[in-house]
C-alpha cells in the first residue's frame, strides 16, 4: 500500500521566526562588512605602490588595485541587499507586533465594556436622584434643629431696636467725651472715688474758724442760754 500511495509526509521542523531570520541576515552582513573592511586596507596598500611603481611594476599593481575594487564592489552590493531585507523582516516583525498589540488592546476593550454593561445593570439613575434629594431635605432639616438649638433663652422678645441704637449712641458719647478727658490729663469719670451722701463725722474744734468764738465767716459763735 505505502509503494502505490505512498508515505504520509511528516510535518517536519517549524519555520524560523522572524527573529531566527533577521538574526541571521544581520550576521551576514557584519561578515561582508568585515571583507570590506579587509579589502579597503589592501587598496590603500596597492594605491602607495601606484605612486612610486613604474612600467610592469605598475600595470601589475594597477591590475591587482582593480581586482580588490571589484571584489569590494560586489561585497558592497551583497551588503546592500542583505540590509534590505534586514529591513524588510523588522518592518514585518512591527506591523506583527503592532497587530498583536491591538488584538490585546481590543480584547481589553471588550472586556471592559461586558464589565461596564454588568455594573451598569445595578445603578438606577432614579434611585440616585432620589438619594441626592432625601439628602438635601435631611441637611436642611439639620440646619433648622441648628438653628433651634443655638437659640438665647435669655434674650427677651420685646426689646425695641431703636432703644438699643438710641443707648448705643449714648455710650459712643460717653466714651468720646472720656477721651477727651484722658488727653487734657483728666481723670475719667469711672476712675474717681466715690463721694459718701453724708457727712460721717463732726469737723474738729477750730476746723475751718479764723479765731477763738468765730466762726469761718468772722461772726460770734452762738453761746448757749445760761440757767
Amino acid at each position: 500500500m505505502k509503494r502505490l500511495f505512498g508515505s504520509k509526509k511528516g510535518a517536519g521542523p517549524p519555520p524560523p521566526s522572524l527573529t531566527d531570520a533577521g538574526g541571521a541576515i544581520n550576521g551576514r552582513v557584519e561578515g561582508l562588512d568585515e571583507k570590506i573592511k579587509k579589502l579597503d586596507a589592501e587598496l590603500r596598500t596597492h594605491k602607495e605602490k601606484l605612486k612610486t611603481a613604474k612600467g610592469a611594476a605598475k600595470q601589475h599593481a594597477t591590475k591587482r588595485a582593480m581586482d580588490v575594487l571589484k571584489r569590494k564592489r560586489m561585497y558592497e552590493a551583497q551588503r546592500d541587499q542583505l540590509a534590505g531585507q534586514a529591513f524588510n523582516i523588522e518592518s514585518a516583525g512591527f506591523a506583527i507586533d503592532s497587530l498583536k498589540d491591538s488584538v490585546t488592546t481590543i480584547a481589553a476593550m471588550k472586556s471592559a465594556n461586558t464589565q461596564l454593561k454588568v455594573a451598569y445593570k445595578d445603578i438606577n439613575i432614579d434611585e440616585i436622584e432620589d438619594i441626592n434629594d432625601d439628602l438635601a431635605d435631611m441637611m436642611e432639616d439639620m440646619n433648622e434643629i441648628n438653628e433651634a438649638m443655638g437659640r438665647s433663652y435669655a434674650t427677651p422678645d420685646d426689646i425695641d431696636e431703636a432703644d438699643l441704637e438710641a443707648e448705643l449712641d449714648l455710650l459712643e458719647d460717653e466714651l468720646e467725651v472720656e477721651e477727651e478727658l484722658e488727653s487734657a490729663g483728666g481723670t475719667p469719670a469711672y476712675l474717681q472715688p466715690a463721694m459718701p451722701d453724708n457727712p460721717t463725722s463732726t469737723p474738729e474744734a477750730g476746723a475751718g474758724v479764723g479765731a477763738a468764738g468765730e466762726d469761718e465767716n468772722g461772726l460770734p459763735l452762738a453761746t448757749a442760754p445760761i440757767a
